[in-house]
């Protein structure tokens, strides 16, 4: 197993070479490996509720919603309900947060609200939940958190 240390390492690395304005990016393999080393991280699911139900959801994470089912409207009070749940959950702002979504373009924004908060330890988890399509437009075959065989439910 890498050092959690390495992992944070490497993602701020490769947040910096994307230009990133959060603390970087991690697979789903170093985000699951955070979640396992560290208890006091967080993992924040922003995909919408319809998404959690008929694709799946990681047991452990929380839910704030980005943009909401039908129409992938945007959520105006996405900024204040994160800070609701952090506050829930008693999270620290050196606490490491790893936002998902679907292929990581949702959960990108969600980590630059999170930074902008105070959070200054927020990862945005690449490949997303599902991973890209591939030529066929199907999920789940090339990357992302299912592909990768990490725990999910439906």
């Amino acid at each position: 197993m890498t050092d959690i240390k390495d992992i944070l390492n490497t993602a701020e690395k490769r947040g910096t070479a994307l230009g990133l304005t959060y603390a970087g990016a991690v697979t789903p393999q170093e985000a699951y490996q955070i979640l396992e080393a560290d208890q006091s991280a967080l993992l924040i699911d922003v995909r919408t509720k319809a998404e959690l139900d008929l694709v799946g959801r990681v047991p452990v994470a929380a839910h704030v919603e980005w943009a909401t089912y039908p129409g992938m409207v945007a959520n105006p009070d996405f900024s204040e309900q994160l800070q609701r749940l952090l506050d829930q959950h008693q999270v620290a702002k050196d606490a490491v947060l790893l936002f998902l979504c679907r292929t990581g373009g949702r959960s990108h924004h969600a980590a630059t609200v999170a930074d902008a908060l105070g959070y200054h330890n927020a990862l945005n988890i690449l490949e997303g939940f599902e991973g890209e399509a591939n030529a066929a437009k199907q999920r789940t075959l090339i990357n992302g958190w299912k592909h990768a065989g990490l725990p999910w439910i439906n």
